[in-house]
């Protein structure tokens, strides 16, 4: 027969009210935020792709490369899969989170190379029908974008122990792969070089759990959102100011 300390009674009392306090605060935020997450950024994807890619891929008037059919499964077998594993954390089965992760680390290990390729596959047929299309300045978007996901995935497979950082940066990537949805929205805000204020919208909305939850914001988005921030304005002022040397790397990429 063992013995509970009145001590232990009341650390065990604080934790269960701590925890009991947090879910209040936090609500959806705390116990919803992440599988809410995998649903919506497939949404945004499929509605900006729908918008001009569907048509061209479903009843094309020319035969797409077959690159680009084989990055759309990819690519969508991310999200797909994205959302099951964020189910299986949501629904506690986390020994099968683990042992189907190696699958979704596959997958992220192909994302950056059928991007690259799939990118400059098309960028080159963009300038054969139109040599002034100016393709290849607009080519180191989905090449920034590529480092996003490649940097962020990478740091959330080798913490891939630290569940807090891990799906952190699980949640980054896939965020981070949105720009180009982002930019085939309607209307005029997501047009033109603000089209990132998507993808930081999506960042700034795991901030603000955090802050909702724990009135903290966790180190990964401290670093990751100015980090991307920085970077897009890079990428736009590179594009607007149409410099040299970008587009002397680019040309010669496409050749």
């Amino acid at each position: 027969m063992s013995v509970t300390s009145p001590q232990s009674v009341g650390n065990l009392s604080g934790t269960i009210a701590g925890r009991v306090a947090k879910t209040k605060r936090g609500g959806f935020w705390d116990t919803y935020f992440y599988f809410a997450m995998s649903l919506l950024i497939p949404v945004v994807v499929v509605y900006g792709f729908s918008r001009t890619m569907g048509p061209r891929i479903i009843h094309p008037t020319t035969t797409p490369p077959t690159i680009l059919y084989i990055h759309a499964f990819v690519f969508y077998g991310w999200l797909a899969f994205f959302i099951f594993q964020s189910a299986l954390i949501r629904t506690h089965n986390v020994k099968l989170h683990r042992a189907t992760g190696w699958f979704g680390a596959a997958l992220g290990v192909v994302i950056p190379v059928l991007g690259i390729w799939t990118a400059i596959t098309m960028n080159r047929i963009r300038i054969t029908a139109n040599p002034q299309s100016g393709a290849a300045l607009f080519m180191l978007v989905p090449f920034w974008d590529i480092v996003c996901f490649t940097t962020t995935f990478a740091l959330a497979i080798y913490w891939r122990k630290k569940p807090e950082y891990h799906r952190r940066l699980i949640l980054i990537a896939s965020c981070a792969l949105t720009a180009a949805g982002w930019g085939r929205f309607p209307g005029s805000f997501f047009q033109g070089p603000f089209f990132y204020a998507g993808v930081d919208f999506l960042i700034l909305l795991g901030a603000v759990r955090d802050w909702i939850v724990s009135r903290s914001v966790h180190p990964v988005y401290r670093y990751a959102l100015p980090a991307f921030i920085a970077g897009q304005g890079f990428v736009i002022f590179t594009i607007i100011t149409n410099q040299a040397y970008w587009l002397k790397i680019a040309n010669a990429i496409l050749r």
